[in-house]
């Protein structure tokens, strides 16, 4: 049995201490407020995010940041643009060596770094591993079996990770590339979200396989040129995550997306999911990050517009349909631009 603390008790972080108390460790799920955490408290239950889903009183509920004392892994499960605050809390709680997971998936808007690297810069003594996949908190939170990867800078701390995790519903894969399993779980969002458009205008399933397809192209050739290894978009966290996001109605993103589709406004459409969009933020990141290393990534592009510049996602279609003449795997992973 290991002291397990998990810092966010949004709908993800609920179902990862679920998870972990049937595995019979010792869990704390930490609240980012007093009052979230008074309700949970009360109701044994997270009322907006898994509705129905019991929290045991095994699982100590707390809004106290001295949780992460003594703790032999963290778990970092608030949304991205929160990590750095919440890192530099525990800056001084956390000893030297502490292992820490992060869960989150999403890309620092201000620097346009990876959540493990932002980790790094504020907790440079710590040993950070990273874990993504097909894993929606609705079916993991149910027993549904579901597999994830884990990825560190060392194979002691996946397998530490892997032994915790792992259960007769839910598996883990390692992998060393931390940079790819995180740029996947980030940047499927953004395709999600254009599914969610297509289902909005009417599409069909043609032009989301179409879109899912040359998503992932995107996805691998901006990972590649920023030194990811292009197998790990082909694993859990980078097709599988992709497909499970833009089909499923558990995905934020496609609902979002189909609410813009729609003709809402990209507030208006955050506003009625009532939950974080990563996809949304994701999307900006990553294209700064396409244009800093001179990559193309069309959809990206056409997707920044459409929810930046105010595009109609009907004209932006129209551009990914004209565009030049290509060969389907002409330079699919080359960095530059054409």
């Amino acid at each position: 049995m290991s002291n397990i603390c998990v810092l966010g008790s949004g709908s993800w972080g609920t179902a990862i201490a679920l998870l972990l108390n049937n595995n019979v460790h010792k869990v704390t799920l930490w609240s980012f407020s007093e009052d979230e955490c008074r309700e949970l408290s009360q109701s044994r239950e997270n009322k907006r995010c898994l509705p129905g889903i019991i929290i045991p009183e095994e699982i100590t509920l707390t809004a106290d940041i001295n949780c992460c004392k003594n703790q032999d892994i963290i778990v970092i499960a608030t949304p991205s643009h929160g990590v750095r605050g919440v890192a530099r809390r525990i800056k001084d709680v956390v000893p030297t060596g502490q292992v820490i997971l992060n869960i989150s998936k999403g890309i620092e808007e201000e620097t346009y770094l990876t959540i493990s690297q932002v980790l790094k810069e504020e907790l440079p003594d710590c040993k950070i591993a990273v874990m993504s996949g097909p894993s929606h908190a609705e079916e993991v939170s149910r027993g549904i079996p579901t597999t994830n990867v884990v990825a560190a800078d060392s194979d002691e701390t996946t397998k530490l990770i892997q032994d915790a995790f792992m259960n007769d519903v839910f598996r883990i894969y390692t992998n060393d590339d931390i940079l790819g399993v995180e740029l996947g779980g980030s940047l499927k969002n953004v395709i999600a979200l254009c599914c969610g458009i297509l289902d909005g205008l009417g599409c069909g399933d043609n032009t989301k396989a179409a879109l899912m397809t040359r998503g992932l192209v995107e996805m691998t050739r901006l990972g590649v040129a920023m030194g990811a290894k292009a197998e790990t978009f082909s694993g859990l966290s980078g097709i599988g995550d992709l497909i499970v996001t833009c089909t499923s109605m558990h995905s934020r993103n496609r609902r979002a997306g189909i609410l813009i589709g729609q003709g809402k406004t990209v507030e208006e459409a955050q506003k009625e999911v009532n939950m974080v969009v990563e996809g949304v933020r994701s999307c900006k990141a990553a294209k700064e990050l396409a244009d800093k290393q001179g990559v193309e990534m069309p959809i990206v592009s056409e997707a920044y517009d459409v929810l930046f510049h105010g595009k109609k996602p009907a004209d932006a279609i129209k551009n990914l349909m004209v565009r030049t003449k290509k060969h389907e795997t002409e330079q699919c992973f080359l960095n530059k631009i054409d």
